[in-house]
């Protein structure tokens, strides 16, 4: 029943990912964890498991939906070359602070940020041009920000980068393009990092490489890639306002569940 779970959550995951420029965490990461716990895997480490799984899937993911974005000449090239050190220096930085934080922070820190994010997509003022040229200076330091939080989450940074770049003025067509490649970037260090740590004192699946839990990462990505085809393409065919608030909305959805769960639910 699991393995239909995993395929289901990777054809979302992947459309969520090519209508938004996200790597799909956002989505696989509360889904896995419910699955995990189900499965009997100690709630000490379902958290830590279901992010590095879903870090994982990213890589995969991601590049699919970069690719239909470059196609459609969506990918601000010269702003990724200026975000991209930021991102990579700030997930290796993440990865290190990822096994000091226990499983309820995480969920916490989480839903809060999803909430804020989603917040600001559906009340910011609207986006004005598509050819805006931030420095190099705030992109490198919100690179450095995105690539901590995203790897310490088990996001794919498009939730940080689409709105992130939208703040600057790039339409959010380009903005989640743009974003697609910052996922890649993100989710391919700190999954090395996570696939290799000495998790020995855990009691974890035969299935596992260090956090990674390989039934789940193989299921997700059989659907998620040829569906993030699919939804950035769909992207391309809607309105940009409309677009930027339905982001919103699903932003806020989950933040929601997670901050149910650990506060009161």
């Amino acid at each position: 029943m699991e393995y239909l779970i995993y395929l289901a959550l990777g054809a979302v995951a992947g459309l969520v990912s090519g209508l938004f420029g996200l790597g799909g965490g956002a989505l696989i990461v509360p889904i896995l964890l419910v699955s995990f716990v189900a499965q009997g895997f100690s709630p000490d480490i379902a958290t830590h498991m279901a992010i590095a799984t879903s870090l994982a899937t990213i890589v995969i993911t991601s590049m699919s939906s970069m690719y239909t974005h470059y196609q459609r000449a969506a990918v601000r090239w010269e702003l990724i070359k200026m975000v991209i050190p930021g991102i990579l220096l700030g997930s290796l930085l993440g990865t290190l602070i990822f096994p000091t934080m226990d499983s309820k922070s995480l969920q916490l820190i989480f839903g809060l940020f999803l909430m804020i994010v989603g917040l600001y997509m559906l009340f910011s003022s609207p986006i004005v041009s598509g050819s805006s040229q931030p420095s190099a200076a705030p992109l490198n330091l919100g690179g450095i920000a995105i690539g901590a939080l995203s790897s310490l989450l088990g996001i794919g940074g498009g939730i940080m980068v689409t709105p992130f770049l939208a703040s600057f003025g790039v339409t959010i067509h380009r903005a989640i393009g743009t974003a697609a490649v910052g996922g890649f970037a993100i989710a391919l260090p700190a999954s090395l990092v996570y696939s290799s740590a000495d998790v020995s004192a855990y009691n974890l699946p035969v299935d596992s490489i260090g956090y990674i839990f390989l039934p789940a990462w193989v299921g997700i990505i059989i659907t998620s890639a040829p569906f993030a085809r699919f939804g950035a393409l769909i992207a391309h065919r809607t309105d940009e306002r409309r677009l930027k608030k339905y982001f919103g909305i699903v932003l806020l959805f989950i933040s929601a569940g997670f901050l149910w769960v650990n506060l009161g639910g």
